[in-house]
C-alpha cells in the first residue's frame, strides 16, 4: 500500500500540461469584512477560497443547533426515529430561555413539528425536546453530539449544550461550522431542505426564518443565524448558483444587517471569481501502470471519488495533474487497494491531493508469467 513517505524512486507522471493558454487575468483580493471570523468553503472541492482567523474558537450562539439537527437527520435516516412520533414535552424543555417555538409543558408534539420548530424558528425549546427525545436527557445528547464532531474531523469544537447557550466551555469555529453545514449537505439532502422554508406556524404564532438572505437571494437555500451577546451576530450561509455549492461563515459581526452584508460579500465573491470544476469521475481509469508477476501486465487505476477542483475563472486549463506510483508493483493486488497519489496543482500551489485505488483484483499469474517477469526485470 501506498505510504506517506514517498521513496525518491516513485514515478511522476505529468497527464496536463500547462500548455500556451493565455494568461488570465489575475483575480482581486477578496473582500475584508468587519467580523471577527470568516470563511467561504467550496464544499465539492473541500477548498477553503477565503478565510480570516477560521480555527478561532468562538461562541457559536444557535448555530449550534446546526449539529443538533444533524443528529435528528441521522436517527430519521436511520429509522429510528419517525417525522410522526410524538413527543411529551418536559418542563425543563418548556423552561428554556432564548428563542422559542411555543411549545407547552405536557403537551404531545411531532418531531416533524418539532424539527420545524428547530431549524426555522430556532427554538431553543425544540432543541431540548428533541435531545431529550432521542438520548433521554440533554446531556447525553451534548455527548452524541461532541461524538459526532470527533467522527467529522472536527479539532476546534466543544458543545456543553443542544441549543448554543452561553458556556465557557461551549465553543466552535468558521471552519469547523462549514464543516458540519457540508456534511449536512451532503449526508442529508432532502431533510436539508428543512433551512429554506421562510416561516413556520405553531400553536397559531407563525414566525420568520432568521436566515433574511432567502428573501434576497435566490440561490441562497440555508443554513443559520445565532446570536448572543458574547457571540455577536452570526451566519452560516449556503447557497447553489449553475451546479456550485458554497458555503460562507461570518462569526462576530456587530449587527444583523452587518452579518447580513458580510454573507452576501462572501458569496458573491466566491461565484463571481471561481468556478468548481469535475476534474475525474468516481472510479474512472486514469493510468495503467506495470505490474510485475501477475496474470496481467497492468493494472487500472483511478480515484474511488469524484474529484472536483476550484479555480478561478479561466484557469482551469493551466491545471496540472501528477501521478505518483511505485515503478515496481507487484501482484497480488486486491480491488480497492491504494497504490498512489494524485496530485493537482496550479501556478506552482497544490489544490488538492487524492488517492489512487486499484479498479480490479490482479491475481498472481502462473510459473510461466512470474518466470518471464523475474527474467525481464534481470534485463532492466
Amino acid at each position: 500500500m501506498y505510504t506517506r513517505q514517498l521513496p525518491h524512486w516513485l514515478l511522476i507522471i505529468a497527464l496536463f500540461a500547462a500548455g500556451a493558454a493565455a494568461q488570465a487575468s489575475p483575480t482581486p483580493p477578496p473582500p475584508k469584512l468587519k467580523a471577527d471570523s470568516y470563511l467561504l468553503l467550496a464544499p465539492q472541492s473541500g477548498q477553503i477560497l477565503v478565510s480570516q482567523n477560521p480555527e478561532q474558537r468562538l461562541a457559536p450562539a444557535s448555530l449550534t443547533k446546526i449539529m443538533t439537527a444533524y443528529l435528528v437527520f441521522q436517527s430519521l435516516a436511520q429509522g429510528s426515529l419517525q417525522l410522526d412520533e410524538q413527543v411529551r414535552i418536559s418542563k425543563k424543555a418548556w423552561r428554556t430561555p432564548g428563542s422559542r417555538m411555543f411549545i407547552e409543558v405536557n403537551s404531545q408534539v411531532s418531531i416533524q413539528d418539532l424539527l420545524r420548530g428547530l431549524v426555522v424558528q430556532s427554538g431553543n425549546d425544540a432543541a431540548v425536546a428533541l435531545a431529550e427525545y432521542i438520548a433521554g436527557d440533554e446531556a447525553s445528547f451534548v455527548q452524541m453530539m461532541n461524538s459526532q464532531a470527533q467522527q467529522l474531523g472536527l479539532q476546534n469544537t466543544h458543545f456543553m449544550n443542544a441549543t448554543g447557550l452561553p458556556d465557557d466551555n461551549h465553543y466552535s469555529t468558521a471552519h469547523d461550522l462549514a464543516q458540519i453545514s457540508a456534511a449536512t449537505i451532503r449526508d442529508y439532502p432532502e431533510l436539508y431542505a428543512l433551512y429554506a422554508e421562510k416561516t413556520y406556524t405553531y400553536n397559531n404564532i407563525s414566525q420568520p426564518n432568521r436566515n433574511t438572505l432567502l428573501w434576497r437571494d435566490p440561490s441562497v437555500d440555508g443554513v443559520k443565524t445565532g446570536h448572543t451577546q458574547s457571540a455577536g451576530y452570526c451566519l452560516v450561509a449556503a447557497a447553489e448558483r449553475d451546479g456550485m455549492r458554497l458555503i460562507s461563515v461570518v462569526l462576530g459581526a456587530d449587527s444583523k444587517s452587518q452579518r447580513l452584508k458580510e454573507s452576501q460579500a462572501l458569496l458573491n465573491y466566491g461565484y463571481r471569481f471561481y468556478r468548481t470544476h469535475q476534474v475525474y469521475s468516481a472510479e474512472h481509469t486514469i493510468h495503467q501502470p506495470r505490474v510485475w508477476y501477475g496474470t496481467t501486465e497492468h493494472i487500472a487505476v483511478g480515484p474511488a471519488h469524484t474529484v472536483e477542483v476550484t479555480v478561478p475563472r479561466g484557469q482551469y486549463d493551466q491545471l496540472q495533474s501528477h501521478i505518483q506510483l511505485d515503478p515496481s508493483l507487484q501482484a497480488p493486488i486486491r480491488q480497492g487497494q491504494e497504490l498512489g497519489i494524485l496530485t493537482l496543482t496550479l501556478a506552482e500551489q497544490t489544490l488538492k491531493t487524492v488517492p489512487l485505488i486499484a479498479l480490479q483484483d490482479l491475481p498472481e499469474g502462473n510459473l510461466w508469467r512470474k518466470t518471464v517477469d523475474r527474467t525481464l526485470r534481470l534485463l532492466e
